[in-house]
């Protein structure tokens, strides 16, 4: 809790006032979500757009600006989690089953940041399952056509139920072990009929801030390593 805290407080910093950002959706966007709370009650001007419902719901909570997507043009940074990333700034995200408007935002975005905690940095991805959002209809044509690739799938749950997402459509997750090249997987599941989106982003982050013990490890595409 630690490593994502400091994270988080070293990711408000890069927040201006007067932008637009996106809002992420987890745990360590939560702690996000308070600091910059506390930022807003301060004077610090800012309209966020959310990935999810269950972060719309805690910023409107905390007093923190929401605006629909659709009523913006462009987003000026948008701040993250990540469930692995690795050393190539690529990532596996959708353990909170919002990988397919995350991925719209992080889109939109002219800076995307990723928050994380040291257990999240890897060599490959692949050790956690890889989230695949599918429409109900033929889902199971789909975890069969998984399931024959060798991808272990397995849909979500929530309790008994399977888990739904905004969006009205389930997840299967694939456990995969490791994941050499996440672009080439991509496009092959996407392939899949009823395949919304993967859980896989690449060429998306900009900088990772990793909470490394007491300290942020600040990864970026032209500069790899430096701690703060």
């Amino acid at each position: 809790m630690l490593e994502k805290k400091i994270a988080a407080e070293e990711a408000v910093n890069y927040i201006e006032d007067g932008m637009i950002i996106g809002l992420g959706t987890g745990s360590t966007v939560a702690l996000l979500m308070n600091i910059l709370a506390q930022r807003v009650k301060g004077g610090l001007n800012v309209t966020a757009v959310s990935t999810s419902s269950a972060t719309t719901k805690l910023a409107s909570a905390l007093g923190i600006k929401i605006s629909k997507i659709n009523e913006v043009d462009w987003i000026d940074l948008t701040i993250d989690g990540a469930d692995e990333v690795d050393e190539n700034l690529n990532g596996i995200k959708g353990g909170g089953g919002a990988l397919l408007y995350e991925k719209i935002v992080a889109s939109m975005s002219r800076k995307n940041i990723w928050i994380v905690d040291s257990t999240k940095l890897v060599k490959t991805l692949g050790k956690v399952p890889l989230p695949v959002e599918v429409v109900q209809f033929g889902s199971h044509y789909v975890f069969k056509k998984f399931d024959g690739l060798g991808f272990k799938p397995s849909f979500r749950n929530l309790g008994n139920t399977r888990f739904i997402t905004d969006n009205n459509n389930y997840i299967i997750d694939l456990r995969m072990d490791t994941i050499g090249e996440p672009a080439a997987l991509d496009i092959t599941l996407k392939q899949a009929a009823g395949v919304v989106e993967t859980g896989l982003f690449y060429d998306v982050a900009d900088v990772v801030l990793a909470g490394v013990g007491n300290s942020v490890k600040t990864i970026n595409k032209k500069k790899r390593a430096q701690t703060l």
